[in-house]
């Protein structure tokens, strides 16, 4: 009975690691460091760990004449955006068009954007295949953690086998 729990532990450490979800960096081009030229240390921190565990990093880029804003966030913190590219593979798309967006809305101010056409180039840069890949590198507590534990069970087997 020992030797069959002392497998199914050291099975589960090896699968340990799909649980933890994707660091990024969550700032606006309003945040010093965060602009084109991203300097994480003037944003004063590390990123933050996305909500939800197969989440994807993304930076938008806004443009309208000289003026952008770069916004580096988890997709599923930007989920109230319509102009979401449908392919969110790893790479850079223009935004979606959504003809159907303000389409019952029929006033003239301005400010409220609400056919979301005031930037004229949107794009969106996708990139989930290491945490913080906005502009950091990748992080190695994930597989650090998954080796002390297979280690640790290891080590339990050796106890309770002999």
């Amino acid at each position: 009975m020992k030797k069959l729990l002392c497998i199914v532990l050291f099975m589960l450490s090896l699968w340990m690691r799909e649980g933890l979800a994707i660091w990024c960096y969550r700032c606006t081009s309003a945040t010093p460091g965060c602009g084109e030229t991203f300097n994480w240390r003037g944003i004063g921190f590390l990123g933050e760990q996305c909500p939800e565990s197969n989440d994807i990093c993304v930076k938008i880029t806004e443009r309208r004449g000289a003026q952008e804003t770069i916004i580096r966030d988890c997709l599923s913190a930007l989920s109230f955006r319509t102009d979401i590219p449908a392919d969110k593979y790893e790479g850079c798309y223009p935004a979606a068009k959504d003809v159907r967006l303000a389409h019952y809305v029929n006033h003239t101010i301005k400010e409220h954007d609400v056919k979301r056409d005031y930037f004229t180039d949107v794009k969106y840069c996708f990139c989930f295949l290491d945490h913080r890949c906005n502009g950091a590198e990748k992080s190695q507590a994930v597989l650090g953690f998954g080796l002390l534990s297979a280690i640790f069970t290891l080590v339990a087997i050796r106890m309770f086998w002999f």
